[in-house]
């Protein structure tokens, strides 16, 4: 595939995308401005910009560190966040107000993307980890404006998709960039030999381990309040299949399970799906925005955004979604930072590094299915110890691979 037909095909889809988002529209009138600014109507910037693209919550919560730094270390420029989805258009505006600049992410089309640069003229385009947009990073590098590719990670999985359906494309797209600034050597490599010159890559390191965990304090005691003195097990951001699998292996082993489960969707669409899954099985279950105590409940549905932090903080046991599917796992250095003993499904090539080192420091547990995975619950409930020398050797390795946002802040410099 060469980039014409690329474009040809995403005209063709266009109108299907936009009618998807006209229709949900319907419900929400925030829709309406997003439809406009995908398709490049955004206002004129009149001030130098730094444009930051993080697609959705969790890029969104990984790059706040490198964004504080950019305000701080460029104060005559303006940040622009992007995003492409809701939740992580709502992130960005609870978290910075007006402290920078949020336009949702345009439709990579070479009429869309080229309006949308004229319009904000960026001095600087960030994109974060797997932003690799052909037709905007043409534009951008048309117009001389400085791409870079940060915190970039590329799977195995990933590496071979490009190279079956668009090694020509992704190649030339690659050498496009003026630097790809990668989390570790692997994916240094996967990106050498896709095709990008190895003077254009360098390894910095993952900013999520730069992270500051924020704990709203008065969150957690609200949230204390609800779950009382009992254990807790966090299963954080599940997807379609997993949650059915957690309660069926749940109702297995709940004589052994002297703990209350926390169970939250990565999508907040299916909160409601959620809760009437835990319902039809005959679960106790109690939705977070009730804000009820839940002593006498056996799930507490996490239907809140914003929190995830205090659920972990709170948490005896944390599971990481997104790896009894497809999906390859999430962020497991949240948990990592606050020093609680993780566990992750079979699924994890998206974090394919994260999690061998945690699994080799002894700061977490893998399990094969859901059955298994109750079974190493039901263990570390019963076993302090374990729980405290798990937490403990997640966070040391956390604070062992810190040094990123140094790294990326030097490499900026070069550029502005």
């Amino acid at each position: 595939m060469n980039q014409t037909l690329y474009s040809l095909i995403g005209y063709l889809l266009l109108p299907i995308m936009v009618l998807r988002l006209i229709i949900k529209g319907l419900k929400s009138p925030a829709y309406y401005q997003r439809i406009g600014e995908r398709l490049g109507f955004v206002d004129k910037i009149p001030v130098p910009i730094i444009w930051v693209h993080c697609v959705s919550v969790g890029e969104f919560r990984a790059a706040i560190v490198l964004i504080d730094q950019l305000i701080q270390n460029y104060p005559e420029h303006r940040i622009l966040v992007t995003t492409t989805t809701p939740t992580g258009s709502q992130a960005v505006i609870n978290h910075y107000q007006s402290e920078v600049l949020h336009f949702y992410f345009p439709f990579d089309l070479p009429i869309i993307v080229n309006r949308y640069i004229k319009k904000i003229n960026p001095k600087l385009c960030i994109l974060l980890e797997t932003e690799i947009w052909p037709n905007l990073v043409h534009a951008l590098n048309t117009n001389n404006i400085p791409a870079l590719l940060v915190n970039a990670r590329l799977s195995q999985r990933s590496l071979e998709k490009y190279q079956k359906f668009a090694p020509n494309l992704a190649k030339q797209t690659l050498n496009k960039f003026t630097t790809v600034a990668t989390q570790n050597q692997n994916s240094a490599n996967r990106f050498i030999e896709l095709g990008i010159d190895t003077d254009k890559v360098t390894v910095a390191g993952n900013i999520k381990f730069d992270q500051n965990p924020s704990i709203d304090k008065d969150l957690t005691k609200k949230l204390k309040t609800i779950v009382g003195k009992q254990k807790i097990v966090v299963f954080a951001s599940t997807h379609p299949g997993e949650e059915s699998q957690i309660i069926n292996s749940y109702l297995k082993f709940k004589d052994d399970i002297n703990a209350l489960l926390i169970i939250i969707p990565r999508h907040p669409e299916r909160f409601k799906e959620v809760y009437k899954l835990a319902q039809k099985q005959g679960i106790s279950i109690t939705k977070r925005s009730q804000n009820k105590p839940c002593q006498d409940c056996q799930i507490l549905l996490g239907d809140s955004m914003g929190e995830m932090m205090n659920y972990f903080d709170i948490s005896d046991v944390v599971f990481m979604g997104g790896s009894l599917n497809n999906t390859g796992g999430h962020n497991m250095l949240e948990p990592a930072a606050l020093a609680k003993p993780i566990l992750f499904g079979p699924n994890v090539f998206n974090f394919a590094e994260i999690s061998s080192d945690l699994l080799k420091q002894q700061g977490a547990i893998q399990a094969q299915n859901s059955d298994e995975l109750f079974e190493k619950i039901v263990d570390l409930l019963g076993d302090e110890k374990q729980r405290k020398s798990m937490g403990r050797n997640a966070k040391k390795y956390f604070k062992s691979q810190q040094g990123a946002v140094k790294k990326l802040n030097q490499l900026i410099k070069l550029f502005i």
